[in-house]
C-alpha cells in the first residue's frame, strides 16, 4: 500500500537541481501550482559549470512564467551539513528529492575521493536532516526520494534486472556508494519512520545532458573527426531511458509514499522501497550509434556524406563496466503506472537539435 502524497501547497527540496535529471525534474515542477521548489547544487566543474548555469538559466526563465510557484536556488555542497540543516530550518521540506551524487564509474576508479563526499557523507546528512524534521512532534518529511544506479547490479549475468536480485558484488565505487546509500536508507527508515523510495535510474539521455555520458561524448568525436571507441567490440547493451520518462517516473513515485505500519514486535515495518526506473528495451550499441549518427547528420551536426565508419573502433570492455543492463519495471508499472513513451530515435532526434543549436 502506498501513502498519497499531494504534491500542491507543499515545499519540494531537490538536491542536483543544476543536473540533469534534477534541472529537468525542476522544471516539470514548476508548472505545478502553488509549489515551493528548493533547488541545491555546488555547481562542481566534474564537467563544464556553464552547462549546469546554462539549466539553471532555463529554470529562471521558467519560473517567471509561473508566478504560483515559488523557487530558490541555493549553491551548496549537501556534504555540508550546516548548509542542509539550514535549509530544513528555513524552509521545512515537506518532500526531499536527492539527486545530488558523483556520477560515472571510470571516474570514481581514479578520483575515489569526491564519491565518499558527496555520495556517502553528503546522503548522510540529508538522512539525518530528514530524521530530525520530526522533532517535537512536528510533522516533518512525508517522503524522501533519492538516486540509486542500475550499476549496483555489477556484473549480473540474469536479464532483466530485478529489485529481488542480489546486489552484493559492485565493480566500481560508484556502485557501491550507490548501494550504500540504498542501505543506509532502510536502516533510517526502520529506525525514524521515514518514508524513503530508492529509484536506481537506467542509462538516462536526452537534451542537455551529461557530457560524460557515451552518446554526448560520441557526438564530440565525430564532429572533431576523431575515432570513437566502442567496447567489448560492440556487444554492449544498454537499457536507454529518455529524460523526460525518468521524471514522469519520478513525480509519479513522489506522490506514492510507502505505507508506515507498525509490526507485531511494536516497531516500525520501515517504510521503504526500491524501483528499476528504465526503458525496458536494451538496445546494442552499435544500433544505437548507428541512429545516433543518422540523427546527428539530419540536425546537420555531421555533414550528409559523413564517413562513419572510418571514425569508429571496436575495442575490449574497459574497467569497471558491464556487458548488458536492462531493467525490469514490472513493480513500477503496477505500483504507479509508469510506462516510458518516447522511442530512441525521437529520444536522440531531440537531443540532436539542441546539440545543433547550443554548440554550433
Amino acid at each position: 500500500m502506498k501513502q498519497n502524497v499531494v504534491i500542491n501547497d507543499k515545499t519540494i527540496l531537490v538536491t542536483g537541481s543544476a543536473g540533469f535529471i534534477g534541472a529537468n525534474l525542476v522544471y516539470h515542477l514548476l508548472s505545478i501550482p502553488h509549489v515551493t521548489i528548493i533547488g541545491i547544487d555546488n555547481l562542481n566543474d566534474y564537467y563544464a559549470v556553464s552547462l549546469k548555469k546554462y539549466r539553471l538559466g532555463i529554470l529562471d526563465k521558467e519560473s517567471e512564467k509561473h508566478p504560483d510557484t515559488k523557487y530558490h536556488f541555493i549553491k551548496g555542497n549537501i556534504a555540508d551539513s550546516k548548509i542542509i540543516f539550514h535549509i530544513f530550518d528555513l524552509y521545512h521540506p515537506d518532500i526531499v528529492v536527492n539527486l545530488a551524487a558523483q556520477a560515472g564509474v571510470r571516474y570514481s576508479i581514479t578520483n575515489p575521493d569526491v564519491y565518499i563526499e558527496s555520495n556517502l557523507l553528503g546522503f548522510y546528512n540529508i538522512l539525518e536532516a530528514c530524521r530530525h524534521s520530526y522533532d517535537d512532534g512536528a510533522k516533518g518529511v512525508e517522503h524522501l526520494v533519492y538516486a540509486s544506479s542500475s550499476s549496483v547490479y555489477g556484473g549480473n549475468k540474469k536479464v532483466p534486472f530485478s529489485t529481488e536480485d542480489q546486489v552484493d558484488h559492485p565493480v566500481s565505487l560508484y556502485a557501491a556508494t550507490k548501494k550504500s546509500n540504498e542501505l543506509m536508507a532502510y536502516c533510517y527508515a526502520k529506525l525514524y519512520n521515514i518514508p524513503s523510495t530508492g529509484l536506481r535510474f537506467f542509462t538516462v539521455y536526452g537534451p542537455v545532458g551529461r557530457p560524460d555520458m557515451a552518446y554526448f561524448g560520441f557526438t564530440d568525436k565525430l564532429r572533431a573527426g576523431k575515432i570513437i571507441q566502442i567496447f567489448n567490440y560492440g556487444h554492449c547493451e544498454r537499457d536507454f531511458t529518455y529524460v523526460d520518462d525518468i521524471v514522469e517516473g519520478i513525480l509519479r513515485v513522489i506522490q506514492g509514499a510507502p505505507e508506515r505500519k507498525i509490526g507485531e514486535d511494536k516497531l516500525p515495518i520501515p517504510p521503504y522501497a526500491i524501483y528499476n526506473i528504465g526503458g525496458g528495451h536494451p538496445v546494442n550499441l552499435l544500433d544505437f550509434v548507428d541512429v545516433l549518427q543518422q540523427e546527428l547528420i539530419r540536425a546537420k551536426v555531421l555533414p550528409q556524406n559523413y564517413d562513419f565508419e572510418a571514425h569508429k573502433k571496436l575495442v575490449p570492455m574497459q574497467l569497471g563496466d558491464v556487458p548488458v543492463t536492462y531493467a525490469d519495471t514490472k513493480a513500477l508499472e503496477s505500483d504507479y503506472g509508469y510506462c516510458p513513451k518516447t522511442t530512441l530515435r525521437e529520444g536522440l532526434r531531440k537531443f540532436a537539435e539542441w546539440y545543433k543549436e547550443y554548440y554550433m
